[in-house]
C-alpha cells in the first residue's frame, strides 16, 4: 500500500498516560507520557525529534485538547479522529498496539479528520456549552423550588403561569422569611395578578416547616446566583461575537430560534461554514440529523439517527418541540410528521428543516421567509388536480381546467 505521509506519529490517549508511536523512513519507535504539563511538552519535543510532520489521535473525551493546544502552537499537523472510524483489529489489545495502528493508518492516508475548530472558536466554545449548562441547572432549581412548595401544600403554581416571576418571587421571599399573613402575601401581586387574589389566598395557606422555609431562601440565593453568572457570560459571549451579529439576526429570523440559540449553533458551527461544510446534507449528517445507513441484499432498514454533535442536535430539537403550535411552515411541518410518526420524531424533522435554512441563510446572506402554514396544502391540492386530471384523461374526457375566482 502507498505511503501517503513518510513521518507519522500516532498517539492513544487516556486520562493519565498517552502511548505515542512514531514510524518513519528509519524505523518504528514507540514512547509512553504522562499527562502532566511538563510531560506533555516533552511529547511534543519527542514528536519533533523524530520529524513528524502529522499527529493523529482518537478523540477520547476531552484528553486531547491539551495535546491539540500544543501541537498547534507548534504547527504540526494533527487529525482528530472518531473512535469508530477506526475499526477494531484482531489481537490489537493493548495501548502499544492502538498508537501503531493509528500511526499506520495514518501513514497511508486512511484516516478522516474530525472537523476541530480554531482556538477562538474552541474557547467561545466552552463559554456557550457552559452557559448551557448552568440555565439547565437553574431550571432544575426551578423544579425543586416547586417539589418543595407542594411538599408545604402551597399551590402558587397553579394560579400563576411563572412562578419565578415579579410578584411570585416577592411572595416566595416573604414566605421564607416567615411570613404567614395571607393578605401581606396577596398584596405583592402586581398587573394581572391582582385579579386573582382570592385565589391567590388560597393557594398560599399551607403547613409550611421552618426546615422549608430555609430550603426555599436558599434555592432562591442559589437560583440569583446562578442568574448572575448567565448574565456574565452573556456579556462575554456578546463581546466575542461582535462581528457575527449580521448572522445572528439571520438566525434570530427562523421561528424557534432565539438570539441565545443562534448564538449557540454559531459556536458549534464555525464562521467558514461553507468551506467546512460544501453542502447543507453534510451539515446535518455531521450535527446526527439525518438516518442511519443501514442496506442489506438490496433492502434498506430501519435505523436510528446518527451519532453527531450532541450540543447542536439537543439544542435544535428543543427549539423544533416549541414551534409545534406556530401557524407558520415549520409548525405545520411539526403537526403533519406528528400526526404520521410521533413526536419525537417530528421534532427530529423540524430540527433537521431548520439545520437545513439555517445553512441556506448563512451561506446566501440571506433573512429567512416563510412558506406560511398553508404550503403542505396548497402542495396536495395540487397533487390532488393532476391525480384527477390524470385519471379523466385516461376516460377519453377532455378537461378544460379554469383557475376559481378568488373572492
Amino acid at each position: 500500500m502507498e505511503v501517503i505521509i513518510e513521518n507519522a506519529c500516532g498517539m492513544d490517549v487516556h486520562k493519565d498516560s498517552i502511548t505515542a508511536c512514531a514510524i518513519t523512513a528509519k524505523g518504528k519507535e514507540i514512547e509512553t507520557f504522562s499527562t502532566k504539563t511538563i510531560y506533555l511538552i516533552e511529547l511534543v519535543d519527542w514528536v519533533k525529534k523524530h520529524n513528524c510532520t502529522h499527529v493523529a489521535m482518537e478523540s477520547t473525551s476531552v484528553y486531547w485538547k491539551p495535546i491539540v493546544n500544543l501541537l498547534e502552537a507548534e504547527g504540526i499537523e494533527f487529525l482528530v479522529v472518531n473512535a469508530q472510524h477506526i475499526k477494531a483489529v484482531p489481537g490489537r489489545k493493548t495501548d502499544v498496539k492502538d498508537a501503531e495502528w493509528i500511526a499506520k493508518l495514518l501513514r497511508h492516508g486512511l484516516l478522516k479528520a474530525s472537523y476541530i475548530p480554531d482556538r477562538n472558536q474552541r474557547e467561545l466554545r466552552e463559554l456557550v456549552r457552559y452557559r448551557r449548562s448552568i440555565i439547565e441547572e437553574r431550571a432544575r432549581q426551578y423544579n425543586r423550588i416547586q417539589k418543595v412548595l407542594e411538599g408545604a401544600n402551597i399551590k402558587l403554581g397553579s394560579v400563576v403561569s411563572d412562578i419565578m416571576g415579579v410578584s411570585s418571587r416577592d411572595m416566595l421571599r416573604s414566605i421564607a422569611e416567615g411570613n404567614e399573613d395571607l393578605e401581606e402575601l396577596t398584596n405583592f401581586a402586581r398587573g394581572r395578578m391582582k385579579n386573582k387574589k382570592d385565589e391567590l389566598k388560597l393557594a398560599l395557606q399551607g403547613y409550611i416547616q421552618e426546615h422549608q422555609r430555609f430550603m426555599i431562601k436558599t434555592i432562591m440565593d442559589h437560583i440569583d446566583f446562578l442568574t448572575e453568572q448567565i448574565d456574565k457570560l452573556d456579556k462575554e459571549i456578546e463581546k466575542r461575537m461582535e462581528d457575527d451579529q449580521e448572522d445572528i439576526d439571520r438566525l434570530d429570523s427562523i421561528p424557534g430560534i432565539g438570539r441565545k440559540m443562534a448564538e449557540q449553533m454559531l459556536a458549534e458551527i464555525g464562521p467558514n461554514i461553507k468551506e467546512q461544510f460544501p453542502t447543507a446534507p453534510q451539515l446535518c449528517s455531521w450535527a446526527g440529523l439525518v438516518p442511519g445507513n443501514n442496506q442489506s441484499a438490496g433492502k434498506r432498514k430501519s435505523s436510528k439517527t446518527m451519532k453527531g454533535n450532541k450540543y447542536l442536535k439537543s439544542a435544535l430539537i428543543e427549539a423544533a418541540h416549541s414551534v409545534r403550535g406556530s401557524k407558520n411552515y415549520l409548525g405545520a411541518l411539526y403537526r403533519r410528521t406528528a400526526s404520521r410518526k410521533g413526536k419525537k420524531r417530528a421534532a427530529v424533522v423540524v430540527a433537521h428543516a431548520m439545520l437545513r435554512i439555517s445553512y441556506y441563510l448563512l451561506t446566501r446572506k440571506e433573512m429567512y421567509v416563510d412558506l406560511g402554514e398553508d404550503y403542505f396544502d396548497k402542495q396536495r391540492q395540487q397533487s390532488i388536480v393532476r391525480h384527477s386530471l390524470r385519471r379523466l384523461e385516461n376516460l377519453g374526457y377532455t378537461v378544460t381546467l379554469v383557475e376559481p375566482k378568488v373572492s
